[in-house]
């Protein structure tokens, strides 16, 4: 985050580089960063001459090389922005001869998502020290509830733990999609709205009732009858809730329940931290490790792990996704 507002304050500034390299498991960045450059690095009038979008699929690096190599038209400067660039990644090498001597009227832009390239070569070297090398990073789950914070009080919003933690739950560590679903409520509520689970459930379309999360709860708690509610309406809902999905879910959870038995400081910060969830929901992890000592935690994973390879069609002679949630609360509650 640090890196991506450094980069665009240096564009802001005028410290334009000839070449960006935008690389990383995570697209959201990348997106973001090729979008603002696509916006701001030429007026408006200059882009029809000037800014070409090309796409790795469809060009070779030569293209490329050759696109660069224009000169501007009536402008300062031209921008090339490549976008797709990993469709390129068997050949992309080759750019290195052009990064050795890049044009400084062209600002060549690669976006190149899902891979890196090895930081040891010599063309990443030379991208690094003629432009910039921009690594875009996966979060890991337990970082994308701080993320979702950040960029709502950047737009003047903030949320409810709770509706955070149904965001996490429901779209994982996709920043962009996350990003979307945000983008939608921010369209509908106010400034200066608090995001609650009831917003989450009436405009994304996730149930604050019968969800994994609610599911967690309900057998932290040692809640049968609810547990047993929400499994229902997941077997009338299987696209919804695939059952690979739930059991993956509350598999993590009693992994986490059994770090927490075997953590020897037992202080809040630490638990949190440790086995990675917001310290918001810490005292549904007090309760349940209160209702489920570490033999009983340990027995349930191993039954965890033979539901789902039921769930994935093994031994289980094609068994309906309702007999397995059934079978699975039926080992964890007994």
């Amino acid at each position: 985050m640090d890196e991506v507002v450094k980069i665009v304050n240096d564009i802001k500034a005028g410290n334009i580089k000839p070449i960006y390299f935008l690389m990383g498991e995570e697209p959201y960045y990348i997106d973001k960063l090729a979008e603002y450059m696509e916006k701001n690095l030429l007026a408006e009038e200059e882009k029809g001459f000037n800014q070409t979008v090309l796409y790795g699929r469809d060009v070779s690096v030569e293209d490329i090389v050759s696109t660069a190599k224009r000169y501007p038209m009536m402008a300062d400067r031209q921008v090339v922005i490549v976008k797709e660039a990993q469709d390129l990644s068997r050949t992309i090498d080759k750019i290195e001869s052009y990064v050795v001597n890049p044009m400084e009227t062209t600002v060549l832009v690669f976006c190149y998502k899902y891979k890196t390239l090895d930081k040891r070569k010599k063309v990443t070297k030379l991208l690094a020290q003629k432009g910039v090398v921009f690594e875009s990073k996966k979060l890991y789950e337990n970082q994308v509830g701080d993320w979702i914070k950040r960029v709502l009080a950047g737009k003047k919003y903030t949320i409810d733990p709770k509706a955070n933690a149904m965001l996490v739950e429901f779209l994982g560590t996709d920043l962009s999609k996350i990003n979307n679903e945000l983008e939608k409520l921010q369209i509908i509520l106010p400034q200066g709205t608090v995001i609650t689970p009831q917003h989450i459930e009436e405009n994304i379309g996730f149930s604050k009732d019968y969800n994994v999360f609610e599911l967690r709860k309900a057998i932290g708690e040692r809640n049968q009858i609810k547990a047993y509610k929400i499994a229902e309406n997941f077997a009338h809902n299987p696209k919804e809730y695939p059952l690979v999905m739930t059991t993956g879910l509350v598999f993590g959870f009693f992994i986490q329940l059994l770090k927490y038995h075997g953590l020897k400081d037992k202080n809040p910060k630490n638990v949190a931290t440790a086995i990675g969830v917001n310290p918001y929901f810490l005292k549904e992890y007090d309760l349940a490790i209160k209702n489920y000592p570490m033999r009983k935690v340990s027995q349930i994973i191993g039954a965890l792990r033979d539901i789902d390879v039921k769930s994935k069609g093994v031994g289980a002679n094609a068994l309906p996704q309702s007999d397995l949630l059934k079978e699975m609360l039926y080992k964890i509650f007994n």
